[in-house]
């Protein structure tokens, strides 16, 4: 089973000519509504690759129609959200421009997100098949207990290290590293947690290494247009190239490759094959607009064929 503890929100998104920096404003024609948030969206992505039935969401949603919606999509897209627990916060709401080159800023409004508990899973849901997928999004203290939890039961942990938290600390890294069976990170968050643990390093490939050796773990970095990079604890490396494509919207991307990443793991393919399913399924997603509408079924991902 993939299970999935993390963030929902609802994303408000803008087409702008250019992302406006501190005191600008920028006019919009319109915005459309999608659903996101980085533990749905991881979600979605998995459910998608793995199929009806194999994904279950575990957060929490706001008594409002945003939860009501984001509930209801889930589970339109096979993903079991009966863990997903109703709160008196409002659901949490991302704010996202995306410019004519379709890169993106985004603001996250955290809602009811910041009231998601581990206390919330059962112990029945841990074992040696389960795969725990966690990001950024929700307190750390609670996805640490969760990861602990999946450890003590020989399950596997993917740790999507995003967003990385304004104070993050040695202490922090320290103690995700230690639970972590695969650590998912893209360039800058490769060397800001090797810093933030004093591991000097020149790139984000020794990032990657010093984290893996540092973790004992598998560290996933993924580098955009440069494809996705593996090392693992030994050092060795593993490299899937990205397809050549005319990105119209990068959002959820990431979480495209951290989704088809923990179905490709729970089926225990090969970890090369994880990454080239990860950059091709996160590269069809950037061709079309919103963080989930774009994700790829299983049929379309040709590594999968």
């Amino acid at each position: 089973m993939i299970l999935v503890f993390g963030s929902l929100n609802i994303d408000l998104v803008a087409q702008v000519p250019v992302i406006p920096g501190p005191g600008r404003t920028v006019l919009a024609p319109s915005y459309q509504t999608h659903f996101g948030g980085k533990g749905a969206n991881q979600a979605v992505a998995a459910a998608r690759i793995a199929g009806p039935g194999q994904v279950r969401m575990a957060g929490r949603a706001g008594r409002d129609g945003f939860g009501d919606s984001a509930i209801e999509n889930l589970r339109a897209n096979g993903v079991d959200a009966g863990l997903v627990v109703r709160t008196d916060e409002p659901t949490g709401c991302a704010f996202i421009t995306v410019d004519q080159a379709g890169e993106n800023a985004i603001t996250v409004a955290s809602g009811a997100n910041l009231t998601a508990s581990a206390g919330d899973l059962p112990a029945s849901l841990f074992g040696t098949d389960t795969v725990l997928v966690l990001q950024m999004e929700v307190p750390f203290a609670q996805a640490l207990d969760a990861a602990r939890r999946t450890n003590s039961a020989s399950g596997t942990v993917i740790w999507n290290l995003a967003p990385v938290p304004e104070s993050m600390s040695r202490e922090m890294v320290t103690e995700l590293l230690a639970t972590t069976s695969y650590l998912l990170v893209n360039e800058h968050e490769a060397l800001d947690a090797a810093a933030a643990i004093g591991l000097a390093a020149s790139g984000y490939e020794a990032a990657a290494a010093a984290l893996a050796k540092a973790g004992n773990l598998v560290c996933i970095v993924t580098a955009g247009a440069q494809g996705a990079l593996a090392v693992t604890a030994d050092g060795t490396r593993l490299r899937a190239p990205a397809p050549d494509i005319t990105p119209v919207d990068t959002t959820g991307a990431g979480d495209t490759f951290a989704g088809a990443l923990a179905a490709m793991i729970h089926e225990k393919v090969p970890l090369q094959t994880a990454l080239e399913v990860g950059c091709e399924a996160a590269a069809q997603k950037c061709l079309k607009p919103g963080a989930q509408a774009g994700m790829p079924l299983r049929g379309a991902i040709a590594a999968l064929a």
